[in-house]
């Protein structure tokens, strides 16, 4: 009966035909004669239908138009898939874990998942893949070796090395976005795109890494993560042959070599190398912060920052130094705190030539020289270099005094002055200045020590060119010349120029006397008149007079004796213009002009 229907037989594989015309078609597979050859291109096929399929490339001819969409196609195959998309209809499924594909391609290759097979192998690499298609793993894989990038977007110029990228691409520039989600009706530009974002709403993750059992909802990204466990790194930069696990941190990556930054930011024009980069840097014109802690509800504009924030409750150090063992919460803190053992500063000041272990020091001391302050306080409007000095000022103006010392319970309202307090309790004084050895707590009360010895004074006034070791000094002298008085008492409403008059002063309205002598128990509001009447015990005296050598306890008495040399007579009585060199002198001569005055008086009456 079949040989009755089916006439004509292959010799060489015994398969059976109705009609001379289909057994001569078959029989040129065996042959591998392809009598059908383009004109334009010289590329041949064993049948005249295929080459008729083929020509439609050269003629942009796309004969099957869909009803819904009005989007054409060039072959009756793809415009019946492409009806699936508005019907919805997945005639193909998986009898392994029953998902569905709208072709028996697809649903072949996704088999090969479950199975393990890779039939098609690179001739180059030998590397093995699933598909050998132009839309799939091997061809795309070949391009690797020989960079080609055949299909180029006629808008921008842009190359890709496979047409539906292109295709991708082209949207970007329609803006169309054909695929939506029925569930929340987010469009996408790809089928992919929302094949993965259906999983969120599914919760479906059907890829599962057998070394680490983590679940993923793409084959991609499943496959990008396999690569952590085998080392593998297959993209390699053509300028630096650095390696990289994924062909979009290479593309990244060349844009180092290339300065290429294509995304710009529509709101000040910022330049950036990623939109992932764009947008966390638009939060900061919109204020978004997606990301929030779930102990204390603090939100931040990025995850990265999110997960550095959560070791401040957790405790987690993960970075250790492989010197002294320090534990830090961040990687570029240990990065930092390995110059310390290494002396390494490699940010130079481009006016003064300082160096500076970090940028952000750098960024900071700059400023010194360009006079910004971009930090406003909200309550006083004062300004400020740096936002850790801003954060350090609102604590005045709300009392608050986080950082407690466990020894004597004084408070701070930063914790590395609470960490510099410390050292009074342990008498640590880590820095030793060269020249004189002279021990110091902190680092960089050696540093403005050392000035000392240079003689060096950075800080200039722009108004009397007076000179100064400390930026934090000239501050406090330029207040001199602008009158401004930004502290206030809130007793009495008395004004100060400086914070450390004010403190002292407030203790006259507490009775506060904190600076205790060892000695004799007498109590001082001020550290340096304790200082000064330590002498009194010590028998200490600093002050010595270059004339005379003669040696006093404090300054002001040298003061006052070295105007027995110069002859020098500062006070002036303004009744008789008679002058004395002290004012206590003074005060004792203008008490006869008062006596009198008085004795005028009652004679006159």
């Amino acid at each position: 009966m079949g040989e009755k229907n089916n006439p004509f037989r292959c010799s060489v594989c015994n398969k059976d035909y109705t009609s001379i015309a289909a057994l001569k078609v078959h029989q040129i597979i065996h042959t591998g004669e392809k009598p059908h050859k383009c004109s334009q291109c010289g590329r041949a096929f064993n049948q005249s239908v295929s080459l008729r399929r083929h020509l439609r490339i050269h003629t942009g001819e796309k004969p099957y138009n869909c009803p819904v969409c009005r989007k054409a196609f060039a072959y009756s195959s793809y415009f019946k898939e492409h009806e699936r998309i508005h019907t919805g209809e997945k005639p193909f499924k998986c009898s392994v874990c029953k998902k569905d594909f709208t072709n028996a391609n697809d649903l072949k290759v996704h088999q090969r998942i479950h199975t393990g097979e890779k039939p098609y192998k690179c001739p180059v690499c030998s590397k093995a893949f699933a598909c050998s298609s132009s839309r799939n793993d091997l061809k795309l894989h070949r391009i690797i070796h020989t960079g080609e990038k055949p299909y180029k977007c006629s808008q921008c110029g842009k190359s890709f090395n496979h047409s539906k990228s292109l295709r991708q691409h082209q949207i970007i520039h329609t803006g169309e976005k054909p695929y939506k989600c029925s569930v929340c009706c987010k469009a996408f530009v790809s089928s992919s795109s929302l094949y993965i974002h259906k999983t969120i709403h599914s919760g479906q993750k059907p890829f599962n890494c057998s070394v680490c059992n983590k679940d993923f909802t793409n084959i991609a990204a499943f496959r990008i993560h396999q690569r952590i466990h085998t080392g593998e790194k297959p993209f390699k930069c053509p300028v630096c042959s650095k390696m990289f696990a994924t062909s979009s941190y290479l593309k990244v990556h060349k844009r180092i070599h290339s300065r290429e930054k294509p995304f710009k930011c529509s709101v000040c024009s910022k330049d950036f190398t990623t939109s992932k980069d764009m947008k966390v840097h638009q939060r900061i014109h919109t204020g978004e912060k997606p990301y929030k802690c779930s102990q204390c509800s603090k939100s931040f504009n990025h995850s990265a920052s999110l997960r550095q924030h959560q070791r401040i409750h957790t405790g987690e150090k993960p970075y250790k130094c492989p010197v002294c063992s320090k534990a830090f919460a961040h990687s570029s803190s240990l990065n930092v705190h390995k110059r310390i053992h290494t002396g390494q500063k490699p940010f130079k000041c481009s006016v003064c030539h300082k160096d500076f272990t970090n940028s952000n020091d750098l960024k900071a001391h700059q400023r010194i020289h360009t006079g910004e302050k971009p930090f406003k306080c909200p309550v006083c409007c004062k300004t400020f270099a740096c936002s850790s000095y801003l954060c350090e000022h609102k604590r005045i103006h709300m009392g608050e005094k986080t950082y407690k010392c466990s020894q004597c319970s004084r408070g701070f309202n930063h914790s590395s002055s609470l960490r510099r307090h410390h050292k009074i309790h342990t008498g640590e004084k880590p820095y030793n200045c060269p020249v004189c050895c002279k021990e110091f707590a902190c680092s960089s009360n050696l540093d403005i020590h050392q000035k000392i010895h240079t003689g060096e004074k950075p800080f200039k006034c722009s108004q009397c060119v007076k000179a100064f070791i400390q930026s934090s000094t000239l501050r406090r002298h330029q207040r001199i010349h602008t009158g401004e008085k930004p502290y206030k008492c809130p007793v009495c409403r008395k004004d100060f120029a400086n914070i450390t008059p004010m403190k002292i002063h407030q203790r006259i309205h507490t009775g506060e006397k904190p600076y205790n002598c060892s000695q004799c128990g007498i109590s001082f509001k001020q550290s340096s008149n304790l200082r000064k009447h330590h002498r009194i015990h010590t028998g200490e005296k600093p002050y010595n007079c270059p004339v005379c050598s003669k040696a006093f306890a404090y300054a002001s008495y040298l003061k006052r004796h070295q105007r027995i040399h110069t002859g020098e007579k500062p006070y002036t009585c303004s009744e008789c213009n008679k002058s004395f060199a002290r004012s206590s002198h003074l005060s004792r001569h203008q008490k006869i002009h008062a006596r009198e005055n008085l004795s005028r008086v009652e004679n006159e009456s």
